[in-house]
């Protein structure tokens, strides 16, 4: 029963799940701790957020198989207001970031994401890969800020060794055995080797320890008034932003490797919740974690048991196993994030290239590197989105075309073809020779449509010239959504309508 309510699949491989699960806890808990440091917060609030966000979304959320945790992405955002006001007001802005996704996801504004075209998630991908990978490379360092230096000697030789024996596992256990996550036994691995030789080397204990209790009950100690929400709600705008995006771009991107669709809306209300429990419960708030994903999938998991193992691991860590994990080798998490980096990024968008448009190559490698420099995965995917579009209104504007014929009654025809909207009027009013035409001119619209107020305007333009010639326009074949538009600019525009009853226009043909 436990397992229908929460749309359990019934072929779920246990085993898989409880390992994948297990596997995902351990890279999570440093990232997290990374992420909660990196902002100036106290090192459990990142541990309570990969718990909240996790056991939320893995069991509410639109996407069996997706992580959730205290992301780098989300918490970026919230520095400044950190260091300007500090932590209590940290706690109400993630929650009201919370509340904006749920808005979301009621209102099932989640299908926008569908807008975001193929290069744009490449670039996406392949920049998040990248970055990971380059996170990475700051465990070879000791020390923080800028009196961090990069290790040397025997502590380098040691790190790189464990790293590569880590990938190494990573690697070729699959090809012997798939019995168990491949990830989960490099850790192990590595684990028992410092462990039994006694090698000095970094560990999870270095970053910050994670021992604590059950994340505590508190409501953000802000005045609760409008002053209050004039500095938070910026913040919380942006996070809940930058948090759907990238929570709905993950669940895009595992789609496609699973091979059906996840419920967009439903992941947002999940996040919301989640986001909310973390303002109320000392978390920093968190989003869905593209690296931690894969780990996830890829250790064989497909359904939501992995993910509720994965957050009740790092519960029971902070509770009662900080002393053991707090010894796992940061050689063997790097290792396995690397392999994760590699994973992630999309090799075929190199092998094809040279078959794609040079725009689809513009706006994917604009998108990568924007993720890298500023790692703003929002406005990575926004600036894409927004030149991805600007590519199609231009190709959208050389496409429209007109035939003209005149007919046995002396009236001349312009059978148009194509949108006609702001980017295509110019190339519109080229179609007519207004002083050479007849007294009566029809625009028949069967294969085109009004699309937007410069369509209307360029009409008007055009009714207005063919009046001071002393002729008359018609335009015919409208479709009941642009007969709409032209209804209600008639303050602007007024042309003749030509009604034809046996003309009708599917509501979804454009």
């Amino acid at each position: 029963m436990f397992l229908r309510l929460f749309d359990f699949n019934q072929k779920v491989n246990y085993k898989n799940e409880i390992l994948a699960g297990l596997t995902v806890a351990m890279t999570m808990i440093p990232e997290s701790l990374s992420f909660a440091i990196l902002a100036g917060f106290s090192p459990l609030t990142g541990l309570y957020a990969a718990f909240i966000m996790g056991f939320v979304t893995a069991i509410f959320g639109g996407r069996p198989g997706m992580v959730s945790g205290g992301a780098g992405a989300t918490v970026v955002v919230l520095i400044a207001l950190m260091q300007s006001h500090g932590m209590e007001y940290v706690f109400a802005a993630v929650a009201l970031a919370g509340v904006l996704q749920l808005l979301v996801g009621v209102f099932r504004l989640g299908k926008f994401i569908r807008l975001v075209p193929q290069p744009v998630m490449y670039g996406f991908v392949n920049g998040l890969a990248v970055i990971i990978f380059l996170a990475q490379l700051e465990q070879f360092k000791i020390g923080a800020g800028e009196e961090s230096a990069w290790l040397g000697g025997t502590e380098l030789y040691i790190m790189l060794g464990l790293v590569l024996l880590t990938i190494a596992i990573v690697w070729l256990l699959p090809k012997l055995t798939k019995a168990v996550p491949a990830s989960l036994v490099a850790i192990i691995v590595v684990y028992l080797l410092v462990l039994g030789l006694q090698i000095d080397t970094k560990t999870v204990k270095d970053i910050a320890s994670i021992s604590g209790g059950f994340p505590p009950f508190h409501i953000p100690a802000v005045p609760i008034n409008l002053e209050t929400l004039k500095i938070i709600f910026p913040y919380s705008l942006v996070m809940a932003g930058v948090g759907l995006i990238e929570t709905l771009l993950t669940l895009n991107v595992v789609d496609e490797i699973v091979g059906n669709r996840g419920k967009g809306n439903k992941e947002s209300v999940a996040q919301g919740t989640a986001n909310v429990l973390n303002g109320f419960f000392s978390g920093m708030g968190g989003c869905a974690m593209i690296a931690q994903t894969f780990v996830n999938l890829s250790a064989g998991s497909r359904a939501r048991l992995s993910g509720i193992i994965a957050s009740l691991t790092i519960l029971v860590v902070v509770l009662f196993g900080a002393p053991v994990i707090e010894r796992v080798p940061m050689a063997a998490l790097v290792g396995v994030m690397m392999m994760v980096a590699i994973g992630t990024f999309e090799w075929v968008s190199l092998r094809i290239v040279n078959k794609m448009p040079k725009s689809d190559i513009l706006i994917g490698v604009l998108v990568a590197i924007i993720t890298v420099v500023l790692h703003n995965l929002a406005l990575a995917v926004l600036v894409g989105v927004i030149i991805a579009a600007l590519v199609f209104a231009w190709e959208s504007a050389k496409r429209i075309r007109a035939r003209k014929y005149v007919d046995e009654q002396g009236v001349k025809h312009y059978e148009l073809y194509g949108p006609l909207f702001f980017g295509s009027t110019m190339a519109f009013m080229e179609k007519f020779d207004i002083s050479n035409d007849p007294k009566e001119v029809i625009i028949d619209f069967r294969e085109s449509r009004v699309a937007d107020m410069s369509g209307i305007n360029a009409l008007n333009k055009l009714t207005e010239k063919y009046k001071l010639a002393g002729k008359t326009l018609h335009l015919k074949h409208l479709s009941e959504d642009c007969r709409m538009l032209l209804k209600n600019a008639a303050d602007v525009i007024e042309v003749n309508i030509l009604e034809d009853p046996t003309y009708r226009v599917p509501s979804d043909q454009f």
